[in-house]
């Protein structure tokens, strides 16, 4: 068994709750309201620039230049699909969500967290951290996809994270982190996978967060 089939299998529960989240749900089903997805919008842009910093860190610490050269692009499209799901969303959001919300509590401490092990842990602990986001996004994705959705505003973002051109960007990954993981001791691979759990558990109170459309409560 591939480390990564082990990653995965280690946050399946996760995982199988976060696709019967009632955010997802309604995204196929066209009941989510407009004002939820708006939240989501909005925080996922102040997420994906810390998501490409922790990424950007981890080029600069990559074994290799390859490695270097691949997750420097992978930071470089984080911030590409930010600024492409705006153009895309925020004129159909306009009026139902304040596009100059700060980061909420989840979102701050999900990228907060990124940031601090891609810095402070091991490369391939930083892998581990950083994979979910990646990984549980286009089984979502795929997932989605094939479900559709009757709103043509979700549909639009289904597509985005649904399709072949994420799926390869996401497989290269899974296999930097299978790579990596030939040379980790015992210790090192529990806490890559601990890392992975974690952050599986926050890519969950991102949609729910979402769902809440979650507010400083002071």
């Amino acid at each position: 068994m591939a480390f990564s089939d082990e990653l995965w299998e280690s946050a399946a529960d996760v995982y199988d709750a976060v696709r019967a989240h009632p955010f997802l749900t309604g995204l196929t089903d066209g009941t989510l309201p407009h004002a939820a997805f708006g939240h989501f919008v909005v925080q996922d842009s102040h997420y994906l620039r810390g998501y490409a910093r922790a990424l950007a860190v981890l080029a600069a610490r990559a074994p290799t230049e390859d490695d270097t050269t691949l997750l420097a692009q992978h930071a470089a499209g984080a911030i590409a699909a930010e600024q492409e799901m705006h153009a895309a969303l925020s004129d159909a959001l306009a009026g139902e969500t304040d596009t100059r919300a700060p980061m909420a509590p989840t979102t701050l401490a999900y990228t907060s967290y990124l940031l601090a092990t891609c810095h402070g842990a091991s490369f391939a602990e930083g892998m581990g951290a950083v994979l979910p986001c990646y990984w549980i996004y286009a089984r979502v994705g795929e997932a989605l996809l094939a479900e559709s959705s009757p709103d043509p505003l979700y549909a639009r973002w289904i597509g985005m994270y649904g399709g072949d051109e994420f799926q390869a960007v996401v497989d290269a990954a899974i296999a930097l982190v299978d790579r990596v993981a030939d040379e980790l001791g015992p210790a090192e691979r529990a806490r890559v996978v601990g890392h992975y759990r974690t952050t599986s558990r926050y890519e969950w109170m991102f949609w729910d967060a979402a769902w809440r459309r979650e507010r400083w409560p002071v």
